[in-house]
């Protein structure tokens, strides 16, 4: 037992910087400003001919919005999300228990990475421009 001592206290220490170096979580609440930019984010993907690939299976644009409004409830609880950006980085881009990034497939297109997709389709939010994702938007 005297020789785990020193591993237990190694584990210790890399827990702890790990803890140290890991971003926050915690966000501020998120304001009906963000909120609204996401889910016109989540109507644009939910209206788009696209498809939607998550742990290895393709799904319809509708299921993808249903899942990802399942996550977004789940952070807004928490206290996780703050803005649309952090939406995209902490539930839209990557499956939270794979860890596989999520694919959106629209048409002919190759797929991207559905943070790249709705990373675009908030700039053309933002920038004023209706122009639905339903054709890709990389």
């Amino acid at each position: 037992m005297a020789n785990m001592k020193p591993l237990l206290r190694i584990v210790q220490w890399a827990l702890l910087a790990l803890l140290m170096n890991a971003p926050p979580l915690y966000a501020e609440p998120l304001s009906p400003a963000a909120r609204g930019e996401i889910e016109v984010l989540l109507s644009r993907l939910a209206a788009s001919d696209c498809q939607f690939k998550r742990n290895g299976r393709w799904h319809t644009a509708v299921e993808a919005q249903v899942h990802l409004r399942r996550k977004l409830d789940y952070l807004v609880d928490k206290g996780a999300v703050a803005s649309a950006e952090q939406f995209i980085e902490r539930a839209a881009s990557q499956s939270s228990m794979s860890g596989q990034a999520y694919q959106v497939k629209c048409g002919s297109q190759a797929p991207a990475t559905s943070g790249a997709w709705l990373r675009a389709e908030l700039q053309r939010l933002r920038a004023g421009t209706n122009k639905g994702g339903s054709k890709g938007a990389d």
